[in-house]
């Protein structure tokens, strides 16, 4: 068995590599340490560390809704009727995954929609970033069942963790608590000369909170798609969401675990 540490990575993703920010832990037995934290991030980097990781959490859609694909392609086509519903319960369709439902179901809201939002031209270059990863030889699956790379939700994970996060993306202040809190409720993250990053960029604190995530994938804390959904999991993506404490990320998980749930205020 190797002595190396278990290396998990985060990336916070944006449309342009400025506002894109990597994180690299590395895990031991005892203790967990924040050995990168770096900001204005172009592809080339994050295929290089997912070369070396067990899981990289990437904070971007990896795919688009099946009917909204199908629609796009239909209303192409020309030789055929254009008769779309329009109403509301049909237009939420296009606009959600199936992942982006269960978010919902978890932690009471919804993430941002792939198709209808601006988020859609960040997972534009999720894309290509996806080809490159497996074109770099790593097995790229959306559904995070098998391979390297997941997709994160770090908002998602800070509300199943009962943190207060309102505000955490736009004051400094509400981060440096946050910072606090993880020191405070892990003890064993030494943070290192990266503390202050966190505190000042949003970027880099959603990061650190991806590669977080992403462990609770590689040690399988976390809840996979079900069976009924996976092959629609593996074309929409499916977003990795911890189904433990981060105080418990250091540890094995237990049989008689529970994942967690959040309580919608």
């Amino acid at each position: 068995m190797s002595d190396l540490p278990m290396r998990t990575a985060g990336v916070d993703l944006a449309a342009e590599n400025k506002g894109t920010a990597l994180a690299l832990i590395a895990w031991t037995p005892e203790r967990a340490r924040l050995e990168q934290l770096t900001l204005n991030v172009d592809d080339a980097e994050i295929t290089d560390a997912a070369a070396g990781v067990a899981k990289i959490g990437i904070d971007c859609a990896f795919g688009w809704p099946d009917e909204f694909v199908a629609f796009i392609a239909d209303h192409a086509n020309l030789a055929q009727p254009q008769v779309p519903d329009g109403r509301m319960a049909w237009r939420r369709t296009l606009a959600f995954r199936e992942t982006d439902r269960h978010v919902r179901e978890k932690i009471g809201r919804w993430p941002l929609s792939v198709s209808t939002d601006r988020i859609g031209l960040t997972a534009m270059r999720c894309a290509g970033l996806l080809g490159r990863l497996a074109a770099s030889g790593l097995v790229v699956d959306r559904s995070g069942r098998d391979g390297v790379v997941v997709e994160v939700y770090p908002g998602a994970t800070l509300r199943l963790w009962q943190w207060e996060i309102r505000g955490y993306r736009t004051d400094p202040q509400v981060r440096r608590s946050l910072v606090r809190r993880m020191q405070r409720d892990a003890p064993w993250f030494d943070l290192g000369e990266h503390a202050e990053l966190m505190v000042e960029s949003t970027d880099a604190f959603d990061a650190v909170v991806a590669a977080l995530a992403a462990r609770a994938a590689a040690v399988g804390r976390y809840e996979p798609p079900p069976s009924k959904h996976q092959e629609r999991a593996e074309r929409e993506g499916w977003i990795v969401l911890p189904s433990c404490a981060l105080g418990a990320l250091l540890s094995p998980p237990h049989a008689s675990e529970r994942p967690l749930s959040y309580t919608v205020t």
